[in-house]
């Protein structure tokens, strides 16, 4: 029997079809942009994008997602880097406030979502104080999309019964970190923007009982075409580190080691995603 052969739908056809929400004038939104891969962006993020007259964007933000606003659209870079030049972020609270009042469609887009170490909502104070009306767009954060893209899973029955996400902008003297609890065994623990702190997590999680050989990767553009994954383990981090550049993820754990099984991005592809074997 012949395979039923389906017709393809013209994409005006389905374009009409979605779901759509109205940005309206005076209106922020605050659109997370995923880790990079445009393909992984909402539908209502890119409803969003459409429709905005001004765009607040990082660096975070990826130039394929970038691509897809409209030509006519304001755009104003307020990223923030580690040793570079930064806006500020009380001018970048002000500037949203004053497109809004007046009049604009205004879209703050984050890589990544706003809400997981983004300062979304400190940005959504500020408009809660000076009466600007504004809607979230959650997006895929780095710590799964990133993972995914590498093969690695964040939690598995026999590896992992938890993950923890945190901020890798550390003080060294900061009590408040439990570092017992991040170096528990059987667990994923994702760290962001922790690059330059990478000598210091080494230290304190083997302190607190990590042992030195728990598998670790980092992942260098996750989801993107440049993606780079290096694979070590946890006594090699701060010399691992040296190899990678932000935008970079940390990961630690059992489940690490199931990424060199379970690759598959890029894989086949004259891309192939970079991958560095120590």
């Amino acid at each position: 029997m012949l395979d039923t052969v389906v017709p393809l739908t013209p994409r005006s056809a389905i374009d009409s079809k979605l779901p759509y929400t109205a940005l309206r004038k005076g209106e922020v939104a605050l659109v997370g942009a995923g880790p990079g891969d445009p393909e992984l962006l909402t539908i209502k993020a890119l409803n969003m994008l459409r429709q905005a007259e001004v765009i607040l964007y990082d660096y975070l933000v990826s130039d394929e997602i970038m691509s897809l606003v409209s030509s006519d659209a304001i755009l104003v870079c307020v990223g923030k880097r580690a040793g570079a030049h930064s806006v500020p972020q009380h001018k970048t609270n002000q500037l949203l406030v004053d497109f809004a009042k007046q009049g604009y469609r205004v879209v703050r887009i984050k890589g990544g979502d706003p809400f997981v170490f983004g300062r979304g909502a400190e940005e959504l104070e500020i408009l809660v104080d000076n009466g600007v009306s504004f809607q979230v767009v959650p997006g895929i954060t780095a710590a799964s999309g990133a993972t995914a893209y590498a093969g690695i899973p964040l939690t598995h029955r026999d590896y992992a019964q938890s993950a923890l996400f945190v901020t890798g902008h550390l003080k060294d003297e900061d009590s408040s970190v439990d570092w017992s609890t991040l170096a528990r065994k059987n667990q994923t623990l994702v760290i962001y923007m922790g690059l330059m702190k990478s000598g210091f997590i080494e230290k304190q999680l083997q302190q607190h009982g990590r042992a030195e050989d728990t598998p670790i990767a980092i992942i260098e553009r996750g989801t993107q075409s440049s993606q780079k994954v290096i694979y070590g383990k946890l006594s090699e981090l701060s010399q691992l580190s040296t190899q990678a550049a932000s935008p970079a993820l940390i990961v630690v754990g059992e489940v690490v080691a199931l990424g060199k099984k379970l690759e598959w991005f890029n894989k086949d592809s004259e891309h192939s995603q970079e991958l560095a074997y120590v």
